[in-house]
């Protein structure tokens, strides 16, 4: 990756439970002023809070430009209804919309749902890739015309344009075709996170953004090359996919001196590594780590969202804008856009030679 490769940013706005929109509303207007590309909003059927991908689709017509990523956990949850609401998504907010895969792994998450227990790790992974592959099928089995909405003849849908996915995994079956049009992205942006273990595999196959945890950039590099190994090994080009550091960070001291490195920073359970320090500091680090090739970008995870994501935006972020390094407007209106990733061509009009 040369030097100038555009850089990447992301955030967190979770944090603990909200029960009023506006909070998240507001947080993602601020990360929208810096220009980010997408802010996350982390989901668990392990804690309690409201539905992160219910609070995103409210948050979209609150906001004009910035990708909108909810947590969605594919376990115990139909892959047909995961499609359809990350389709919902992508309409309500004109093409800004992705989501996060996650597996739920305990028995009391299980029980939750009392369908079935808890599985091992890896089994779930492969369960999330297989919801990840059905999820493209039923984006494409509308073609981007298939609507008619000819009044004289009453016809709404060409039904040669709809085509059934006929998908058989491990654990589901699914027919389609889908219940909702083909998303205006053609397929909303997937985001897992790949630094090791059952995922790996699942994003490399199936992820359009890789979150990855590396305490220095030489990690962080070989982290990335191997992910983009795996997927070329899949028949995908490398260069359709966006490695991101995934940095927990605490601004709480603008004046403290960062942990050397990052190794000395404590790890936080699902946060990434950790960094403390000024928001000066953190411009210097993603700098570096980018100039390196290292990394396309970082998702940020603030410790305390209403605090820290200020001081990112209007200090991180505009220090990085003011060296040139990042973008201080969106030069377009999609997050595919946003991450430089094209609109994929739909499977089903290439096989007849529609597209």
């Amino acid at each position: 990756m040369s030097a100038t490769t555009a850089l990447h940013l992301a955030a967190e706005i979770g944090g603990p439970p909200h029960y009023d929109a506006l909070h998240y509303v507001e947080l993602a207007r601020l990360a929208e002023r810096g220009s980010l590309d997408f802010v996350t909003l982390g989901d668990s059927f392990a804690r309690p809070g409201l539905d992160a991908l219910a609070v995103l689709s409210r948050v979209a017509p609150a906001t004009r430009r910035i990708g909108l990523v909810p947590t969605v956990t594919t376990t115990h949850t139909e892959p047909f209804h995961v499609s359809s609401a990350v389709a919902t998504l992508d309409w309500v907010s004109r093409g800004r919309a992705g989501w996060s895969a996650e597996v739920s792994t305990t028995e009391a998450e299980a029980r939750l749902f009392g369908r079935r227990s808890a599985a091992p790790a890896a089994e779930l992974w492969r369960e999330a890739g297989e919801t990840a592959d059905v999820g493209a099928r039923l984006w494409d089995s509308w073609e981007d015309d298939a609507e008619i909405r000819d009044v004289a003849t009453g016809r709404f849908i060409d039904r040669d344009k709809l085509h059934y996915v006929d998908f058989e995994g491990a654990t589901f079956t699914v027919r389609g075709p889908a219940i909702v049009p083909r998303p205006p992205q053609g397929h909303p942006v997937t985001v897992i996170d790949g630094t090791g273990g059952p995922s790996q595999d699942t994003a490399a196959r199936h992820a359009d953004v890789v979150l990855v945890r590396a305490t220095a950039p030489e990690q962080a590099a070989g982290i990335r090359e191997d992910v983009r190994r795996r997927a070329a090994a899949y028949g995908r080009d490398p260069d359709t996919l966006r490695v991101l550091v995934a940095l927990t960070v605490d601004l709480g001291d603008a004046e403290t001196a960062p942990e050397p490195g990052l190794e000395s920073g404590p790890p936080l359970a699902a946060g990434g590594s950790y960094y403390r320090g000024g928001p000066v500091d953190l411009a210097e680090l993603i700098a570096r780590w980018h100039r390196s090739g290292a990394v396309d970008g970082f998702h940020l995870t603030p410790i305390t969202p209403e605090r820290d994501l200020e001081r990112i935006v209007n200090g991180t972020v505009a220090l990085l804008q003011h060296r040139s390094l990042f973008r201080t407007f969106y030069p377009g209106g999609t997050l595919r856009e946003h991450l430089g990733l094209a609109r994929p061509a739909n499977r089903y009009a290439l096989a007849e030679g529609r597209a």
